[in-house]
């Protein structure tokens, strides 16, 4: 297949992302993703399942943090809401969901460019089913379920190593139940398994090198640079659409 070199740099840059911030595989490799796989669908299935891989590595290392009775409410409602998207993927056409997709990165950069360190989420049975809602959503229709439950479990667990042991569970219990239900509706391709096979080194390279930069980069400065390339990316594909 064309364009392997391409998504292997996307992949270890997303890799990166996701070890660095705890979030963001998604919102990264989708800016550029839909346009080098066969299809949309396809994409999402192979972003899917590299940020499955990502999210394993980090959960097995951060274990010890994890604490299910927080996790629970929050992931059974993002794996019944994300499982009728992608169910509803294949009824919507290409260029309409890359206009939201559009829409919806240049509006998750701005509010965490701006509001996220103002806003305060309780940690109530509502605000859980609500953020899983949202994160189902967006991860059913744009394999981008981060920005809501990272919210969420920023407000909820007590320091950044509980943070993200229970993100990349979240993460990693729910790419795998998307991608049991995108295999199902004919996402997972053989284009996708070679994709897939192809990436995992990029994989690896992307979460030691986050690793190393989580120690180092200063906690400020970071995000926003991420937030201004998915801002960017956003109207990019918003505008080519």
């Amino acid at each position: 297949m064309e364009n392997m070199i391409e998504i292997f740099l996307l992949a270890v840059g997303a890799s990166f992302i996701q070890r660095t911030t705890g979030f963001g595989f998604g919102i990264f490799i989708m800016t550029l993703l839909p346009f080098l796989m066969p299809s949309y669908g396809e994409a999402t299935a192979l972003s899917g399942l590299l940020a499955l891989t990502t999210s394993a590595i980090i959960t097995f290392r951060m274990r010890k943090f994890i604490t299910w009775k927080r996790l629970i409410p929050i992931l059974v409602t993002f794996i019944a809401i994300s499982s009728v998207a992608i169910c509803l993927l294949s009824r919507i056409h290409d260029d309409v969901l890359r206009k939201i997709l559009g829409i919806v990165l240049m509006i998750t950069s701005i509010y965490f460019a701006f509001f996220s360190n103002r806003i305060k989420i309780k940690t109530t049975l509502p605000y859980q089913i609500g953020a899983g809602s949202i994160s189902g959503l967006m991860g059913g229709f744009f394999g981008m379920q981060g920005p809501p439950a990272v919210l969420y479990f920023i407000s909820s667990e007590p320091d950044k190593n509980h943070y993200m042991g229970m993100v990349q569970t979240y993460f990693l219990i729910g790419n795998t139940m998307m991608t049991i239900v995108r295999a199902s509706n004919g996402f997972v391709t053989a284009t996708v398994g070679r994709c897939y096979v192809f990436c995992l080194a990029a994989v690896v390279i992307g979460t030691l090198l986050g690793s190393w930069a989580f120690k180092r980069i200063p906690g400020r400065i970071f995000p926003y640079v991420v937030y201004s390339y998915i801002g960017i990316s956003g109207l990019i594909i918003f505008l080519t659409a």
